[in-house]
């Protein structure tokens, strides 16, 4: 018996098969909901905030931006890929994650951004959408930079030795995204590939798989390319944590 062929929205949108046109109606609804927040948000507060809804549905995870409003924030636009709180949202149980609310990002020419990001839940409490808001904040560092400096006495100054946690860089697709965090397993051991030994080599594959790298189709062949290690030598370290 020949199948029925998918209706072409659902094709169009990357809508996994099985789902039924019920859900589906859903869906769409409660993404026409949010498509009309981020609009209201990004006019309220003008051309610095950028409101981003990501489809945690669809199953190309390269194209997962489904509606921004002013994109020109991070130079994101609509079918973009994800961030590295995508992998991450993926990777974990839905009913531990909580919104992640004032939290600092970075473009990729260096802008600072005040971001949010809010998990939209379906009927059975799973994570259909990620709603973030990134509000550009490097004119009013700037501006904070130099008020603070007029005000700043000698004990304040000796007093400030922490460093603030560095911000997420966003990213446009899963090439980026994975050679970020690429970067960043590197940096935490300390020392260039060449130098690794085996408790490094692990240390950078355990960073990769807790912040959901193999996630990303072909990651393995590029991690273990890298690490000069075999595909099976890479599971196995997987499989340590």
């Amino acid at each position: 018996m020949q199948k029925k062929p998918r209706p072409a929205h659902e094709a169009r949108h990357g809508i996994r098969v099985g789902t039924s046109r019920r859900k589906v109606k859903k869906m769409s609804r409660q993404l026409d909901f949010l498509k009309q927040l981020a609009h209201g948000l990004a006019v309220q507060f003008g051309s610095s905030c950028e409101v981003v809804i990501h489809d945690l549905t669809r199953k190309d995870l390269d194209r997962s931006i489904v509606y921004i409003e002013n994109g020109e924030v991070s130079h994101r636009h609509t079918g973009d890929g994800p961030s590295g709180i995508v992998l991450e949202t993926l990777r974990s149980d839905p009913a531990k994650l909580k919104d992640r609310l004032a939290y600092l990002t970075k473009t990729e020419d260096g802008r600072i951004l005040k971001s949010s990001t809010l998990y939209i839940r379906d009927e059975k409490g799973r994570i259909s959408y990620l709603f973030s808001i990134n509000y550009d904040i490097t004119s009013l560092l700037a501006v904070e930079n130099v008020v603070h400096s007029l005000i700043q006495t000698e004990q304040e100054t000796a007093s400030a030795e922490k460093e603030p946690d560095s911000p997420q860089k966003i990213t446009h697709n899963v090439t980026e995204l994975l050679d970020e965090l690429i970067d960043q397993a590197i940096a935490r051991v300390g020392k260039p590939v060449a130098l690794m030994n085996k408790d490094d080599k692990v240390s950078v594959v355990q960073y990769l798989n807790n912040a959901g790298a193999f996630l990303i189709t072909k990651s393995g062949d590029k991690i273990s390319s890298l690490l000069g290690i075999s595909k099976f030598t890479l599971y196995s370290y997987m499989d340590k944590g």
